[in-house]
């Protein structure tokens, strides 16, 4: 199995990133994950399904409106119930990578991953993007 440095490279190694979970609520999360991107001058896109626009970039609807889904590596910031969905989604799109922040998985979704040999390519054990990313970035300098 790949080490948690070994997956956050492979996942920053795309040339796209898309974040399922923002809102127009500064204060969560999601919102946070997206503007970590976008201050790190990250070619990003948001996924919500009713918002045209978060932190002024254009949004798509679902995963499945990704238009390079095998080059995009994505992060969730959503309940559990929502997440194991994403990764079935994320399972026929064949995305490269994902990173599940912190509380965006339960019991369910990590025995999905397992089952589906998905752990080599999906952060789910606490690592954060907001905590870890830089880290991570300085690492592959």
């Amino acid at each position: 199995m790949a080490s948690t440095i070994q997956k956050q490279k492979l996942f920053l190694s795309f040339p796209h990133y898309a974040v399922v979970g923002a809102s127009t609520d500064r204060s969560k999360f999601g919102t946070k994950v997206l503007q970590w991107y976008i201050q790190r001058n990250r070619p990003v896109t948001p996924v919500h399904p009713s918002n045209d626009e978060l932190e002024g970039i254009k949004t798509i609807r679902s995963l499945t409106d990704l238009p390079n889904p095998t080059e995009t590596s994505v992060s969730i910031i959503t309940p559990a119930k929502i997440t194991i969905n994403l990764l079935k989604q994320i399972e026929k799109l064949s995305i490269p990578a994902v990173w599940c922040q912190p509380g965006a998985t339960d019991v369910a979704c990590v025995q999905y991953i397992k089952d589906n040999g998905m752990s080599d390519r999906v952060l789910f054990e606490g690592e954060c993007i907001l905590r870890d990313g830089d880290g991570a970035l300085q690492s592959m300098l």
